[in-house]
């Protein structure tokens, strides 16, 4: 399945809002620069996040991370011919520094900003109140200078909803900033470079300047998981990407990942994705094609 970039950069407003209203959503996997807040309002179907394939319907508030890949596919019944039905949902497009990066330093505004961290998993909430969702839904009948303060106060009461699910894997999302030049962290930046080759346990720990064993207990207390499990998530991650494009066999795929045979991948994927590669294949394929 190609992946578009959706360019945006004629628009000048600082905050997109729009009523998608259509016989059915546009069948595209496609990312932007922008994070997007959406609200169904009509239809059901199937979301895809990321690696994350979950069904959606009305009433579901999502919040999608800058440059994460994402498509809302209609249920087939939307693509029939003679079909009365309708899908439509609200759509956010807004930059991170939208009131520019001064704002985002303020005390007042983390919440706010850890908000958009766990936005790059995508996130979709809970038991949003019909307040909540209703003050979505009127936000693009309000003057520039009101709908940027009410949208404010949106993101605040998002940041501060605790019913909610992170939906793309932490792995897939490490896989898509292979291409970052700049990584805080020097084991880090280790890592993204050379998933896909063998790391070496003692290599890594040398990076750091530790021995195995402490960095083993280090990078565990830090990232909450092991070393291991921290490489394989990665892995997984970028599989589930080169599994969606559809270009390599899943043998082909698993050592392109980084595994050096093929059951330790298909182990590892079933572990961490509760699905076979195949099972993975089949199911998005069943779902785009």
């Amino acid at each position: 399945m190609k992946l578009h970039l959706l360019d945006r950069s004629n628009t000048t407003a600082s905050i997109f809002v729009r009523k998608n209203s259509y016989a059915n959503f546009l069948k595209i996997w496609h990312y932007h620069p922008e994070l997007e807040l959406v609200t169904v309002l009509k239809s059901k179907g199937t979301r895809f996040i990321g690696d994350s394939i979950k069904k959606f319907q009305p009433k579901d508030v999502v919040l999608i991370g800058k440059n994460l890949p994402h498509m809302w596919l209609n249920d087939p019944k939307y693509f029939n011919e003679n079909s009365t039905l309708k899908a439509a949902a609200i759509s956010i497009h807004f930059k991170e520094d939208f009131l520019g990066n001064t704002f985002l330093q303020l005390p007042e505004i983390k919440p706010i900003v850890a908000l958009f961290k766990k936005a790059e998993q995508g996130i979709q909430f809970k038991n949003v109140p019909k307040s909540l969702r209703q003050a979505i839904v009127t936000l693009n009948s309000e003057t520039d200078f009101n709908k940027t303060h009410q949208f404010i106060g949106i993101l605040h009461q998002l940041a501060l909803h605790d019913d909610f699910k992170l939906l793309a894997s932490a792995g897939y999302v490490s896989s898509l900033k292979l291409e970052e030049s700049k990584l805080s962290n020097k084991v880090i930046a280790y890592i993204f470079k050379n998933f896909n080759n063998d790391i070496n346990l003692i290599t890594v720990a040398d990076i750091a300047n530790m021995n195995p064993s402490a960095f083993s207990r280090s990078f565990k207390r830090v990232h909450r998981k092991t070393f291991s499990k921290y490489v394989n998530e990665i892995r997984v991650g970028f599989a589930c990407k080169l599994l969606q494009e559809n270009e390599l066999n899943v043998a082909a795929v698993a050592y392109e990942s980084g595994f050096n045979n093929l059951s330790n991948f298909n182990r590892q994927f079933k572990i961490i994705k509760k699905m076979s590669p195949s099972g993975y294949v089949k199911k998005h394929s069943n779902y785009t094609k």
